[in-house]
């Protein structure tokens, strides 16, 4: 290979690697329901894990809790401790959000007078009577987490799985050198 052969294979390889997807990513779904007492994010957690989903997201949630914190929006990396610790039984009016190893979720919830609330679901989701959640998966994509220092959090990363990043790269490089 010449000079100029490897710097365009040089530039077409940091081309693939950026390019994120061709078209649209399929979608696997997976339907769970969690019980009296179960932790929602730790369930969430423990299911992506076994499952061993690598760009999962929070389809649908309906259900109920007994307890819940969350940190309200006007929190950042530095003020941090703007927290709510909810304990009455609450309607779990939405739920949505990425999960990988740092989950990103939001939650909004009634009480018995119809008031809502909501903000980023930091833990101690406790099922009531029932979570029934619908969770997809990219199956082109990986979501990884890494710190953004202009926000001070860990925010998403995407990227596509690395077996499509190498055939993407083979495709390139098949077709700008040519086997002979």
């Amino acid at each position: 290979m010449n000079p100029v052969q490897i710097l365009v294979l040089l530039i077409l390889t940091s081309a693939a690697a950026a390019y994120l997807q061709e078209g649209p990513s399929a979608l696997s779904t997976y339907a769970l329901r969690l019980g009296p007492g179960e932790e929602i994010l730790t369930s969430l957690s423990k299911f992506v894990q076994e499952k061993k989903l690598k760009a999962p997201f929070i389809i649908t949630c309906v259900g109920s809790v007994t307890k819940a914190t969350l940190r309200l929006a006007n929190a950042d990396a530095v003020n941090s401790n703007e927290i709510i610790y909810l304990e009455e039984k609450l309607e779990i009016v939405s739920l949505v959000g990425t999960l990988n190893e740092y989950a990103h979720l939001h939650i909004s919830l009634s009480d018995k007078d119809g008031k809502t609330i909501g903000g980023h679901a930091i833990g101690d989701l406790k099922v009531f009577t029932t979570a029934e959640i619908v969770i997809g998966e990219l199956s082109d994509l990986q979501f990884t987490r890494e710190m953004d220092e202009r926000t001070g959090f860990h925010e998403l990363v995407i990227r596509p799985r690395s077996e499509h990043v190498s055939s993407s790269a083979a495709k390139l490089c098949s077709f700008f050198f040519p086997s002979k």
